[in-house]
């Protein structure tokens, strides 16, 4: 999490997960912004992946074919 400017925001929450957070003494607005970080992240990721999917199938193919470029030199 960033330490970027806070905007206040509505959301609707499951009344229990609320209450049951509280209880744990889990800040829920915190919880939140977590937990709409990583589903951002997973979008851009996969977005990216769709974004580069002809690449990737390409590269794929090509060590399929070929193998991997300068695989002599791995030493595992």
């Amino acid at each position: 999490m960033s330490q970027s400017a806070q905007k206040a925001a509505n959301l609707s929450l499951d009344s229990n997960l609320v209450s049951e957070a509280r209880e744990l003494k889990i800040n829920v607005s915190r919880a939140a912004e977590e937990g709409i970080t990583k589903a951002i992240k997973a979008e851009r990721e996969r977005l990216w992946r769709l974004e580069n999917a002809e690449a990737i199938r390409l590269e794929n193919e090509y060590i399929e074919k070929h193998g991997l470029p300068l695989a002599k030199y791995r030493q595992f």
